[in-house]
C-alpha cells in the first residue's frame, strides 16, 4: 500500500468491481480510449491487474479517497503489452471518475507512485503515454516531473491506421530526477 495526504493505493478488492465498470462506461473518463468498456471488460480488466500485483507485487494500484474509502480509479505501474521503440519498460499510468478530476488527485498520486517506483523499487526509469490529444493526462506527466521529446512521439500499433488517437506522445522519467519535484503537499 501506498499512502499519500488524501489517497491510499492499494491492491483491488471485489467491491471496488461496480465503480471501476461505472467508470469505464463513462465516455468523459473513456475519451482518449477507443471505447467505453462492458461490464464484463471492466471485471477481466480488474481481474488482470489484481493478478500483476499478486505475481509482481506492485502494479497498477486501486485509488481510495481517505476521507471516505470511495474508490476513485487506478494509479500505477504496468508494463506494455506491445512492442514499440521504448519497450519493453515500466509505465505510469492513471484513471480517475470524472467526479475526482480537477482536485490534484493524479498528481498527488502518481508523485507517490514515483517515489515508490525509483525508492522501494529500484527502477531506473519510467515512461507514460497517452493521445496526443490528451492534455490533462500530459498536464500530469509534466507536474511530475516528466519530460517529453518529440522525436520520440510513436503511432500506437493497437488502433488502427487512421484512427485519430493513434497518435502517441510519450514522456519519461529518470530515477535521481525525482528528487527535485514538488509535490501537492509541499507546494
Amino acid at each position: 500500500m501506498i499512502r499519500t495526504e488524501r489517497l491510499l493505493l492499494r491492491q483491488w478488492r471485489p467491491e471496488d468491481r461496480t465503480p471501476f465498470a461505472a467508470m469505464n462506461a463513462d465516455p468523459r473518463v473513456m475519451r482518449f480510449f477507443p471505447a467505453c468498456l462492458s461490464r464484463d471488460e471492466s471485471d477481466a480488466l480488474a481481474e488482470r491487474i489484481e493478478g500483476e500485483i499478486e505475481q509482481r507485487g506492485w502494479g497498477v494500484y486501486a485509488a481510495e479517497l481517505i476521507e471516505d474509502g470511495s474508490f476513485l480509479g487506478f494509479i500505477g505501474l504496468s508494463v506494455p503489452r506491445f512492442e514499440a521503440h521504448f519497450t519493453p519498460c515500466v509505465e505510469i499510468a492513471w484513471r480517475l471518475a470524472a467526479d475526482y478530476w480537477n482536485r490534484g488527485l493524479a498528481t498527488e498520486g502518481a508523485a507517490a507512485v514515483v517515489r515508490h517506483a525509483f525508492a522501494d523499487l529500484g527502477l531506473a526509469s519510467l515512461v507514460s503515454f497517452t493521445a496526443a490529444l490528451n492534455v490533462p493526462s500530459r498536464r500530469v506527466m509534466e507536474k511530475i516531473g516528466m519530460t517529453h521529446d518529440p522525436a520520440e512521439d510513436f503511432e500506437h500499433p493497437s488502433l488502427p491506421q487512421g484512427h485519430w488517437l493513434r497518435g502517441h506522445v510519450l514522456y519519461r522519467l529518470a530515477g535521481g530526477s525525482h528528487s527535485s519535484m514538488r509535490f501537492p503537499s509541499e507546494s
